[in-house]
């Protein structure tokens, strides 16, 4: 049966203020970019061409009304994103360290996202999807966790492929055990994970990355599993082969959005060729394209607005080819 969407995603949709640069008086200036890491995923799909849905939730205030605004003009369909009328959007302060990457402030306590129910979360909407991605900001506290799982199941029963990415934030748990069992819940229900090296290390208590991902595939038994290594590069883990690709270098403005590119642009492979049967040139193909995308977007201030064209992605790749030669 055909069906109306490549990727469904669920989760949080909030304010990233980024530092941009000092004003006459000396004080530090934020810019307002919308984000969020499931729609950063949607964004960078819709980029290549693919039918995206948000199930999620933000404050009926400027910012939410600013984000719908954004995901409709991505192309995201924003049919089940909830207005709550008593509560704020979820606003992050994002700081840039020297190195580029970031830490974060979170004003969240409550945030609109974390007020999605179990009640809003439409099953029948699910089956209208090939791809359902989400991550662990929507299984933080209690209503939005029973909601998430719900889905999940969902999703599941529906033949669904499962995508997930911990996006682990220890600023938003109560406590890293916590986290911990969230994480391993999600686990349990993938196809396809998504997991930066500092996560595989949280979550298995491993340091080599190899031995942490053997001991989640052979726990969880998950088909896919993409390792992104920063600068680094990353890489794939697939029924016994392990295929790693350098990253690209840039100048690196800050690294929000970076993963999430990456995953959009692996998911963006596996829509369009399924999780069977992948070769090792296959397996090359969807990490190459997925660092070239994430270190673009680490050129950039923001993630939605700022996701690369397929053009742009290709003569990166292409440019360093021909260094290569």
């Amino acid at each position: 049966m055909e069906k109306e969407f490549d990727v469904i995603a669920m989760g949080e949709l909030l304010i990233d203020f980024t530092m941009n640069g000092m004003s006459s008086q000396g004080n530090q200036m934020f810019e307002a970019c919308p984000g969020g890491a499931p729609c950063n995923v949607l964004a960078m799909l819709n980029k290549l061409g693919k039918r995206t849905a948000f199930i999620g939730k933000v404050g009926k205030d400027q910012f939410g009304l600013r984000l719908k605004e954004t995901l409709e003009q991505a192309g995201i369909n924003t049919e089940h994103l909830y207005m709550d009328s008593e509560v704020h959007t979820t606003l992050a302060l994002v700081h840039t360290l020297e190195n580029g990457d970031r830490d974060f402030s979170f004003y969240r306590n409550p945030g609109a996202d974390m007020m999605l129910t179990e009640d809003e979360v439409d099953t029948e909407f699910l089956k209208k999807g090939k791809v359902f991605h989400f991550g662990t900001l929507s299984m933080t506290h209690e209503g939005v966790r029973k909601a998430t799982k719900k889905a999940l199941k969902a999703a599941k029963e529906a033949g669904m492929l499962i995508s997930f990415d911990p996006n682990l934030r220890p600023p938003l748990w109560d406590s890293m055990e916590n986290a911990k069992e969230q994480i391993r819940y999600g686990l349990g229900f993938c196809d396809i994970l998504k997991i930066s090296d500092n996560e595989i290390q949280f979550i298995t208590g491993k340091e080599d990355y190899d031995e942490g991902v053997r001991q989640l595939t052979e726990e969880y038994h998950i088909p896919l599993v993409l390792l992104t290594m920063g600068a680094d590069g990353s890489r794939a883990y697939y029924r016994g082969m392990r295929v790693e690709c350098p990253g690209f270098s840039c100048d690196t403005i800050e690294t929000t959005g970076a993963g999430d590119t990456f995953c959009g642009s692996a998911l963006n492979y596996l829509v369009d060729h399924g999780l069977e049967e992948l070769t090792e040139s296959d397996l090359k193909e969807i990490l190459t394209f997925a660092n070239a995308a994430a270190a673009i977007i680490t050129t950039r201030k923001g993630a939605i607005r700022s996701m690369p064209e397929r053009g742009e992605v290709e003569a990166l790749i292409h440019s360093m080819e021909e260094r290569e030669c």
